[in-house]
């Protein structure tokens, strides 16, 4: 079988790059054909035969004329379903699987892929995995910025109110985009060529699922999560509590600061970065050590007391928080969104409610001085499975091969 890979970003950036590089390596490992098609950049890692990729683009900077040309290129880029074509005639893939592709690609792909398949009788599949709200809200985090509150009012198509709350960067003017860039779609209808929509957890697919245009084609097929390779030379754990991620007001990184300035006994490691470092480190039971990945973040996760995933926005599932199960971590987490699907209160973690202060304080006390509990949640970890990889293109090909 020969799979389109598409989505805007062909190199290290975020967790949908990670799962089309992984995606792609295993469909290939299986005897599939698997090329990749989104923007040139010079740390671009895969690509397709005819070297044909859209030009990058930097929001953040560029010419004057880039920038005032940008606004018209997010809502359709005819460069983008040249581009594809040439890619869709030499490949000619029996699916085109989408993720990441609006404001640098847009949907103006989706057309040309329908164009294709009526010029050629391709009956080539059209498959999108959400790891966004991207289709049902301009800001792709159905979180509101200025207020920090989470907001649905966009889900059935009104988009004006991303340009009432200025959505986008806190900007008028991009998020006029934004909503225009909805309504456009959504009159043209485009989504409905999309024969399959995979939602990484059951509360997207219950978000999505609001709009009608949408509703009718959505699954819901839990992310894999790699086995992990761990020197196993730990016998105990160790006396902290540990959060690790992004230090950003959406993961709920104020709520816990609260928490930890009422908790001095209790020893806190952080791990990550972002724009809350300085309040981070102005707490002094906290042990801030920046951005971790690999063995050195592996090693933390496997010897922390128990880890927190405070997130105060609609977290689409919580890849973090799997990884620390399978490392024998309990989790507490906040009951909001897809983490509730993560972790089985009470088994392999508990659950608090997202923002609430006094209920995360008292959590964590109790946690931390019930030793029993903790090995008892500890040891429920160590026996939990979530989709390998192989189980899940296995369930893929089902999507794939439809009729």
């Amino acid at each position: 079988m020969r799979v389109l890979m598409i989505n805007k970003f062909l190199y290290p950036n975020g967790g949908s790059e990670t799962y089309i590089f992984k995606l792609g390596e295993y469909l290939k490992s299986q005897g599939h054909e698997v090329q990749y098609f989104g923007m040139e950049h010079e740390g671009r890692c895969v690509g397709n035969n005819v070297n044909a990729y859209t030009t990058d683009m930097n929001f953040h900077g560029g010419s004057k004329l880039s920038k005032l040309t940008y606004p018209f290129k997010t809502i359709y880029s005819s460069e983008a379903r040249k581009k594809i074509r040439l890619v869709l005639d030499d490949f000619k893939p029996d699916v085109c699987h989408l993720n990441n592709f609006n404001y640098q690609l847009t949907p103006s792909i989706i057309l040309e892929i329908v164009k294709w398949r009526k010029q050629t009788g391709n009956k080539c599949k059209i498959i999108y995995t959400a790891h966004d709200y991207q289709l049902v809200c301009p800001n792709h985090m159905l979180r509101n910025p200025n207020t920090h509150t989470n907001c649905t009012k966009c889900i059935n198509g009104h988009f004006v109110n991303c340009v009432k709350n200025k959505c986008i960067h806190n900007s008028f003017a991009k998020s006029v985009i934004g909503a225009l860039e909805g309504y456009v779609w959504k009159k043209t209808g485009v989504y409905k060529n999309i024969d399959h929509i995979i939602c990484i957890s059951n509360f997207m697919k219950s978000v999505i699922d609001k709009n009608k245009m949408l509703s009718d084609r959505t699954d819901v097929l839990h992310n894999f999560v790699d086995k992990i390779e761990f020197e196993d030379v730990l016998t105990s754990k160790k006396e902290y509590v540990l959060y690790f991620g992004r230090y950003s007001e959406e993961k709920g990184i104020a709520t816990l600061l609260n928490v930890c300035r009422r908790l001095p006994n209790i020893p806190f490691i952080f791990a990550g970065n972002g724009p809350m470092e300085n309040e981070i480190n102005s707490i002094s039971n906290i042990k801030n050590l920046g951005f971790k990945n690999g063995q050195d973040l592996m090693k933390l996760i496997r010897e922390a007391r128990f880890s927190v995933c405070t997130s105060e926005w609609f977290e689409p599932f919580g890849l973090s928080i799997a990884e620390s199960i399978l490392l024998k971590t309990p989790v507490l987490g906040s009951n909001i969104g897809g983490i509730p699907e993560v972790i089985d209160d009470g088994v392999t973690g508990e659950l608090f409610g997202a923002g609430n202060k006094n209920e995360l304080k008292s959590k964590i006390e109790k946690l931390w001085l019930d030793k029993e509990k903790i090995q008892k949640l500890t040891d429920n970890c160590g026996n939990v499975k979530f989709n390998s990889i192989s189980e899940y293109c296995h369930r893929l090909m089902n999507y794939y091969c439809s009729n």
